[in-house]
């Protein structure tokens, strides 16, 4: 009888143990899942800060750029419910530039978040951002990026951003305030030509014409562009 009591015993407090390992376990998933939502909510929240008196043309004061670029630069895949092996990042095989696909996850008249999917070799033609504030960050990938300022902004710079190999990617995108076209906010594409394509009066640096580039606009959105909706299953933004 001893002999059973103590064997019993120990099956008792093993099964505690395991018990208890399973809770402790179960509490660490429970907390890393409670952390993916309060990312998204927390993102909200300084956006609807930050661009609280914003409008068209309007910066955000150094501080918020700050402030917002360094909460980006923390954000993961899992945050917003993504992961690199979702259909949206595959590329079918198609003729031409596979399809863009963008979660919404935002809106209001101030300022927008959404996610833009790319499969490999996906693009998304040059284009502007008319009196708004945009900042982008990098979920997972990597891509080329090109953009350029009007050389009669005095304070413009060209900017070139390239990867050595472009892979599927995700661009979570934030725009104070978004694209609305009854208020002179509509996306223009652009077609770019090289320097020397044209004569001008443009005077530009020795040895610098690489650096510049003509810019025509287009009549309407290039054929080659296809931007699909889908619906955004990462944690929801409460607007209270």
């Amino acid at each position: 009888m001893r002999v059973d009591a103590t064997l019993a015993d120990r099956e008792v407090r093993e099964e505690l143990a395991t018990e208890k390992g399973k809770s402790s376990s179960k509490k660490r998933r429970q907390k890393k899942l409670a952390s993916m939502p309060r990312a998204v909510q927390r993102l909200f929240e300084t956006c609807k800060e930050i661009f609280a008196e914003g409008g068209p043309g309007i910066i955000p004061s150094p501080n918020d750029v700050e402030r917002l670029r360094s909460f980006l630069d923390t954000l993961k895949p899992a945050n917003v419910g993504l992961s690199s092996n979702m259909p949206f990042f595959r590329n079918v095989g198609m003729d031409g530039p596979p399809p863009v696909t963008y979660l919404h996850i935002y809106a209001c008249p101030k300022f927008s978040i959404g996610i833009f999917c790319l499969p490999q070799a996906a693009v998304i033609p040059l284009h502007n951002h008319p009196g708004m504030t945009v900042f982008s960050k990098l979920l997972f990938g990597s891509m080329h990026i090109k953009s350029y300022d009007w050389v009669n902004d005095p304070q413009g710079s060209n900017e070139k951003i390239k990867s050595s190999s472009v892979t599927s990617c995700a661009v979570l995108d934030v725009l104070g305030p978004p694209y609305n076209d009854d208020e002179g906010r509509a996306c223009i594409y652009y077609k770019e030509y090289a320097y020397s394509s044209f004569p001008g009066d443009a005077i530009v640096l020795s040895g610098e014409s690489e650096e510049y580039a003509w810019l025509e606009e287009r009549g309407s959105e290039p054929d080659d562009l296809v931007v699909r909706g889908a619906e955004y299953k990462g944690p929801k933004v409460v607007d209270c």
